[in-house]
């Protein structure tokens, strides 16, 4: 009797045990990686900016759509990198369309900022007509969720190593005044927690302010610029699929090409070794990083709306047939995201942030590990403070090349809220 007694109460535990069990697994962090490539063939015409873009002859390097999904729980994030100049939300929003079991406002879509891709705005001419070929564009619109849904179907128990450090060596620089730029690198690496493959990375994502510009776009070469070298780099040194996501880079931080002679050097071979080093400086941040087996995983979003003062801006999202649903006259609605991955915290910005501005939400956020992705969701031109709009000659370009006065302070305003009304990332366990 007893025996029989002790039997029927080891049933119910061993059940109990069985759904812990489960619901463990399902609160363990997930990862899945892909990637696609999206170079044109036949090559196409490049642009690093506004106006016609120039014709090409050659590449160098493939340019690629670089997807990371992360699952915890009920929550499921895609982080995508795009090697182009800028990735509008109108073509993001295509792909987030066709984006299986991840709710649109968690897929993140940035452009890593090369100027030798194909033009991704359609910026128009005087005339209003475009030199974008928008078929490739919806081409690629298609690669960004084929490689999101590959990410999804890959997913396996992971988990996380963290970090922020000062990248070392001769990588970039502040262009208006060298030393106005922010040295800090992060990196976020999901590594297998299972199998055969137990501690190996899954993907490495690292986060730099930089201009990808040492080739440019008048070269006639179609190149992911130095951030081809850097995704192989990472790659050939086990670190799984690589991600590049951009900072606050604006006003203007560039690739430190510069010479001896007052020269530059433009050329693949110095991609190399930027993005080499580059590569190289994140692995050693990461390297001695605690792993994190249970991180927390969280996502928040608003929407924000920019007024568009000024007049070439305007003209470029009015007449551009690439134009977005939320854009009216005189302002145009993005959207902003947080992030929480383990101890890290992540800000998109949909934009070309100037340094103080990233320096100022990086202040505020609740880590000390925070991560900016610049030019993420909408990439709106140039971003300000009012107090340095038009203040002075070297910012000309960058004032003309914005929305407006307003725009970097509508941020930083709005940011800061989203901070504020978000959870602090934790510390890792």
């Amino acid at each position: 009797m007893n025996r029989m007694i002790s039997v029927l109460f080891c049933v119910p535990l061993l059940a109990v045990s069985l759904f812990h069990g489960d619901a463990a697994r399902a609160q363990a962090l997930r990862a899945g990686a892909a990637v696609r490539v999206i170079t044109p063939d036949p090559l196409l015409p490049v642009s690093g900016g506004i106006g016609t873009p120039n014709p090409t002859h050659e590449k160098k390097g493939e340019l690629t759509v670089r997807a990371l999904v992360l699952e915890k729980g009920s929550t499921r994030i895609a982080i995508v990198g795009v090697d182009n100049l800028g990735w509008t939300a109108v073509l993001g929003d295509r792909s987030r369309a066709l984006i299986k079991g991840i709710p649109p406002e968690n897929v993140l879509i940035g452009a890593t900022h090369t100027h030798s891709a194909p033009d991704a705005y359609a910026f128009p001419d005087e005339s209003g007509r475009t030199g974008a070929d928008l078929q490739y564009l919806d081409w690629c619109t298609h690669q960004i969720a084929d490689a999101v849904n590959e990410a999804v179907r890959n997913l396996m128990p992971a988990v996380l190593k963290t970090a922020v450090g000062e990248a070392r060596g001769k990588i970039a620089y502040n262009y208006y005044a060298d030393q106005l730029y922010d040295p800090r690198c992060g990196v976020i690496q999901a590594l297998a927690a299972t199998g055969e493959g137990k501690g190996r990375p899954i993907a490495t994502l690292v986060n730099y302010a930089i201009h990808p510009e040492v080739i440019g776009s008048h070269r006639g070469i179609l190149s992911p610029d130095l951030c081809g070298p850097l995704y192989d780099r990472i790659v050939s040194k086990g670190g799984g699929v690589a991600l590049f996501m951009n900072s606050a880079q604006g006003g203007m931080v560039t690739a430190d090409n510069r010479l001896g002679n007052g020269k530059e050097a433009n050329d693949y071979e110095e991609c190399t070794r930027i993005g080499q080093l580059l590569a190289d400086e994140a692995l050693r941040i990461v390297g001695d990083a605690p792993i994190q087996k249970d991180p927390s995983l969280i996502c928040a979003s608003r929407v924000i709306k920019l007024p568009v003062e000024n007049p070439v801006m305007k003209y470029i999202l009015n007449k551009t047939p690439l134009r977005s649903p939320s854009a009216g006259e005189d302002s145009v609605s993005t959207r902003i995201n947080l992030l929480n991955i383990g101890s890290a915290q992540v800000l998109t910005i949909p934009g070309e942030a100037l340094p103080n501005i990233g320096y100022y939400v990086k202040r505020h956020m609740h880590t000390t590990q925070p991560f900016l992705f610049g030019l993420t969701n909408d990439a709106f031109g140039y971003m300000l403070t009012k107090v340095d709009f038009r203040s002075f000659k070297r910012y000309e370009y960058v004032s003309n090349t914005s929305l407006g006065e307003m725009t970097g302070e509508i941020y930083m305003e709005q940011a800061l809220r989203l901070i504020d009304d978000s959870p602090p990332a934790s510390q890792g366990k």
